[in-house]
């Protein structure tokens, strides 16, 4: 109980004391170094545009270049997801030949009874804890931050459960278990209301569905593959070793997204600048009218009724393919629940994961690939889906890593993924409107996988299942309508980068405060601090 309320003072004060951050160093140093070369990576600066009067075909390129996005550099965030990980793995040699390695037995008992906030595999302990449903300032204060958050969290296409777990367990008081569980339920109401939402909202610069059904495909199936990766991972990686990742990867992918907000944003103003040139008025020296310069659309978007765009909006048979996917991988978990775990089926019935997802991936990466090929053999430039990247085999393979890293991060930290997903449809050129639809309709099949696995397994209470779930439907859909006003009066998308950026950056601050504080007692009290057997530990 004092863990819990000394965390919600962090939690509001958004600040760590000397001493706890130089333990942290201590432990943590050599961890430090994929955040080093992140930066190094990314100080080499993009070309600007300096001057305002440009050809005719060299303004057209510009105003594509400022909505579709700079690409330059999305090896970046691959490269530091993955030295991040692969540093934050091999970190454990430091931690496990520490002196704490000698109390493994006794560590392995007590560390059962640490408080985790990330994955359902984790708890406090084995006791369920489901707070009765009744009016409260707590009530009230976890109704606010969950709207605000599951607002925000569906406009930057990131969920919010990064925001939703700290919440449930700190103010709430419920078990790791039940507030993962509850936290899916949110995202879960949240991104379907934003999915209604979006669909029935016109592509801003194209007449094609603003959700990219392409990249939907491309990136579900791996990205639920790595959602199963990441749940077993989190049976066997320590607590510090989840809450170094959380850092790493939240604080990376945050200020990616934020130096990228920045770069759409000064374009965005150089856009503005220039247009306001070409509409400026032509007088005489006795302030007399000549020219009006102020330019129509030489061809009007042609207007359409909601029910032809929410035609447009929908592709049946990829989502009927999606759709299939998500039966599949639901069936196999029901199933394995029901099945010794580290048995002969158990194993059978979590490789045939695999070939569904690779499959769906396979089909829709060379479908991908040959069109690619095809439009440079006849010199056709034009993009294939929103991405700006040309589909050659590297790029193909590094959407699937991170597709399976991106899931592997949901699976560990109990989020739908997300957090990586959306920063990486930015990176490869994605507008922010579609990359927000898009990463919240993959979301959504991901999040209400777990919900109703949860509801089968009867991890939360019923009461507030429905309660928060309504609160997210309601912030997921009016979140998607103010944004989308405010971005559209002024003529500013950056807005929607910056709030992706803002959420993960508070997931970070939250889930990182709590899970160092627990990291530090958990070293004082000398628990086990190494990687935990998979099947010893279900």
């Amino acid at each position: 109980m004092h863990v819990r309320y000394s965390s919600v003072g962090l939690l509001l004060a958004l600040s760590l004391s000397v001493s706890v951050w130089g333990q942290v160093i201590q432990q943590f140093r050599i961890l430090f170094v994929p955040i080093v070369f992140f930066f190094l990576y990314n100080s080499r600066k993009k070309q600007k545009i300096t001057q305002l009067g440009v050809g005719c075909r060299e303004k057209s390129e510009y105003i594509v270049n400022v909505l579709g996005g700079n690409t330059n550099g999305h090896e970046g965030i691959g490269a530091y997801l993955l030295s991040g990980f692969s540093a934050a793995v091999l970190s454990v040699l430091f931690i496990t030949h520490s002196n704490y390695g000698n109390s493994y037995e006794n560590g392995r008992l007590s560390s059962s009874n640490s408080t985790l906030l990330f994955h359902s595999s984790y708890g406090s302990s084995t006791e369920t804890v489901w707070p009765t449903l009744e009016f409260s300032w707590r009530l009230v204060l976890a109704t606010v931050i969950g709207f605000l958050g599951s607002a925000c969290g569906t406009v930057g296409g990131v969920g919010g459960g990064g925001i939703f777990v700290p919440m449930l367990t700190l103010i709430v008081g419920f078990d790791t278990k039940s507030a993962a569980a509850l936290s899916k339920c949110m995202i879960m109401g949240a991104s379907a209301s934003s999915v209604w939402y979006n669909i029935r909202v016109r592509h801003p610069t194209k007449e094609v569905p603003i959700i990219d059904y392409d990249l939907a495909l491309l990136f579900q199936p791996m990205l639920m593959l790595g959602i199963t990766i990441g749940v077993a991972l989190s049976v066997v990686f320590p607590y510090w070793l989840i809450t170094v990742l959380i850092i790493i990867l939240f604080m990376g992918t945050s200020s990616r997204s934020f130096c990228k907000g920045i770069e759409m944003w000064k374009e965005e103003t150089l856009l503005k600048n220039e247009m306001a040139i070409q509409q400026g008025t032509v007088v005489n020296s006795r302030g007399e009218l000549l020219i009006d310069t102020e330019y129509e659309p030489l061809v009007p978007r042609e207007e359409k009724t909601r029910m032809q765009i929410l035609c447009l909006n929908l592709r049946w048979k990829r989502l009927l393919v999606l759709l299939l996917v998500w039966v599949f991988f639901l069936a196999l978990q029901i199933i394995k629940n029901d099945v010794e775990v580290c048995s002969a089926w158990y194993w059978v019935l979590f490789s045939l994961q695999f070939p569904i997802a690779l499959g769906v991936f396979g089909y829709e990466s060379v479908k991908l690939y040959t069109e690619h090929k095809k439009r440079m053999r006849t010199g056709n430039t034009e993009s294939i889906c929103e991405a700006s990247i040309g589909w050659t085999a590297t790029h193909i393979a590094f959407c699937s890593l991170c597709g399976i890293l991106g899931g592997c991060v949901g699976g560990l930290l109990g989020s739908g993924g997300g957090f990586i997903l959306g920063p990486l449809l930015l990176e490869i050129g994605v507008i922010p409107q579609v990359a927000s639809a898009t990463a919240t309709f993959v979301m959504m099949f991901s999040s209400s996988l777990s919900v109703v696995e949860f509801y089968l397994l009867k991890r939360f209470p019923i009461p507030y299942a429905i309660y928060l779930t309504s609160v997210s439907i309601l912030a997921g859909f009016w979140g998607q309508f103010f944004v989308r006003k405010l971005v559209t009066f002024l003529k500013r998308a950056s807005l929607i980068i910056f709030i992706l950026s803002g959420v993960i950056f508070v997931s970070a601050i939250t889930m990182g405060v709590v899970g160092i504080e627990t990291s530090i007692e958990m070293i004082r009290n000398h628990e086990f601090m190494g990687f935990l057997g998979f099947c010893s530990s279900q």
